[in-house]
């Protein structure tokens, strides 16, 4: 119910016409284990992802959950009372204290990035990356076939993309995407 409020009231902002499926949610979190540290999750929502991470084993400490909405980010409290819920704009994320202890090794993204313009795209992936190690991933998705993050805003950034599974058992079917940084003698200027 919270979702479909949520989307009544602002349905750009959720960008879903429905809750991720659990298929999805096993797709996007594939790889991601509790031996890669904290893990970043932007656009937590209903927390269908969330739920995905602890049965990978992740540690609810080990989450730092990003959703702007005041009544999701209260359920994610609830719900998942030991991880970090940090209620706020995901492309205001620069200068923000997320992590006790060194930067994430991995970050899931449920936001909908191509109802944003590229400016707010940037601020996301910017921000999230500076608190991502070297060598970690975002992992994200889209309903289209194309990656939800323009080439020429990967090249300004200094990332790749991988799409890395498609689930055709979500309500959209999906495609799931995998943005790593590029090596630095690779960075277009």
């Amino acid at each position: 119910m919270l979702f479909l409020r949520a989307w009544r009231n602002n349905p750009k902002a959720i960008g879903a016409i429905w809750p991720s499926g659990p298929q999805l949610a096993a797709a996007i979190t594939h790889g991601i284990h509790p031996g890669m540290g904290p893990c970043l999750e932007l656009g937590a929502g209903t927390g269908a992802f969330t739920r995905a991470l602890l049965a990978r084993g992740m540690h609810p400490e080990q989450l730092t959950l990003v959703e702007m909405n005041e009544q999701l980010a209260r359920q994610l409290r609830r719900e998942f009372p030991s991880a970090y819920v940090h209620q706020g704009d995901a492309a205001r994320l620069q200068g923000q204290q997320l992590f006790v202890d060194g930067l994430a090794g991995a970050a899931v993204c449920g936001l909908p990035l191509l109802n944003m313009p590229v400016k707010q795209q940037i601020g996301i992936l910017r921000g999230a990356f500076t608190h991502m190690r070297p060598g970690a991933a975002m992992h994200l998705f889209t309903y289209g076939p194309r990656c939800p993050v323009s080439r020429r805003v990967l090249d300004r950034l200094g990332l790749r993309a991988r799409r890395t599974r498609t689930v055709l058992a979500n309500v959209p079917p999906a495609h799931v995407w995998k943005l790593t940084r590029r090596p630095v003698h690779a960075v277009r200027r």
